[in-house]
């Protein structure tokens, strides 16, 4: 008998363990997604984004504080952390291009935009569209006649698109743009490099023209500043330079106009700016705290603003296909082609 009121005892001592274990195994292991009242779900979801807000204004603290601490002691903050995004922590990919290629810098000297991007040729550019156009795809052409110097838009009509580019090439132009449209809105571009290609096929998405952008600005007949950017791979590589023989190598700068291919996760988004430098006048304070006068010519300070105006329009692209040649949908060879079978991860890019 002794034994089992002693075996009893021990029980209840454990139970009433188990019971004051209960609520800290429940704030370890509840999750809101495992409750099914919408009421209490809510409520410990609000209480965990509450703590977790709590503990980042804390580490930031902490992180401000040994800043502090490491100035005034003359020593080196601590290192910023950089956050992770899928850009820089995307796939191992063996063509990415390095700053001391020798081979790269040397097939550059002998590609097929070498003419044009040493200066010997000025680039000269034909535009068009394909058979059945609407009304909003001149409109784009408009503007893009607008971006791109040196740029004629001819009419389609019934012609095939080998004798335009037959024609291109013996009337001296450098490039040929093929506008596709599709339900009344521009869907794809269609980059031809003469005379001996390659040919570029270009999904077009999220088009706005310039006078849907608003405060826009007017572009001048300036030659442009051009930047890309975040082209690394051997192929982005390849796409750089042929958007780089669509513009001149010698841009005027006093034009102030300035054109940006962004490349972010194989998307390629265009903007058009202008740089505007405007003169602000900013009062001094006294040692009282005071503002002087603003009659007082000792008393303001002129300084120059730089800000950016868009021009237009906008638009992004998305690589399909990069054919070697010139146009040739029959019996045309392809350096690279686009399939679904290859996106295989979200951190896996190719320009």
């Amino acid at each position: 008998m002794g034994s089992k009121r002693e075996k009893s005892g021990n029980e209840g001592a454990d139970r009433e363990g188990e019971k004051f274990m209960e609520p800290l195994e429940k704030e370890v292991l509840l999750l809101p997604s495992t409750i099914k009242n919408k009421e209490k779900r809510s409520s410990i979801h609000a209480k965990l984004k509450h703590k977790k807000k709590v503990e980042k204004r804390k580490r930031a603290k902490a992180r401000e504080a040994a800043e502090k601490r490491a100035l005034e002691l003359g020593d080196e903050p601590p290192p910023k952390k950089i956050p992770r995004t899928i850009e820089n922590s995307r796939e191992f990919d063996e063509t990415i291009c390095k700053p001391d290629d020798e081979e790269l810098f040397a097939g550059n000297d002998a590609d097929e935009f070498s003419s044009v991007l040493k200066q010997g040729l000025p680039p000269k550019i034909l535009i068009t569209t394909c058979r059945f156009n609407s009304t909003r795809g001149p409109a784009f052409i408009s503007d893009l006649l607008s971006v791109i110097p040196n740029a004629h838009y001819y009419k389609r009509g019934t012609y095939d698109l080998k004798k335009i580019v037959e024609y291109a090439s013996c009337k001296d132009f450098t490039s040929v743009i093929v506008v596709h449209t599709n339900r009344r809105e521009p869907d794809a571009l269609l980059i031809i490099a003469l005379p001996d290609g390659p040919t570029a096929h270009f999904k077009l998405s999220k088009v706005v023209l310039r006078k849907d952008i608003k405060n826009h600005g007017n572009p001048t007949s300036h030659k442009p500043e051009l930047v890309l950017k975040n082209f690394t791979t051997r192929l982005g590589h390849r796409i750089g330079r042929l958007i780089q023989s669509l513009f001149p190598q010698d841009p005027n700068f006093h034009g102030r106009r300035v054109v940006t291919f962004h490349n972010q996760r194989d998307f390629i988004f265009f903007r058009h700016h202008r740089y505007i430098f405007e003169t602000k006048e900013s009062k001094q304070a006294d040692s009282r705290g005071k503002n002087i006068r603003a009659g007082d010519e000792k008393s303001s300070e002129k300084k120059v603003v730089v800000r950016l105006q868009e021009c237009g329009p906008r638009f992004a692209l998305k690589l399909i296909s990069l054919q070697y040649g010139t146009f040739d949908s029959k019996g045309g060879e392809y350096e690279w082609v686009h399939k679904p079978e290859m996106d295989t991860s979200r951190r896996r890019f190719f320009l």
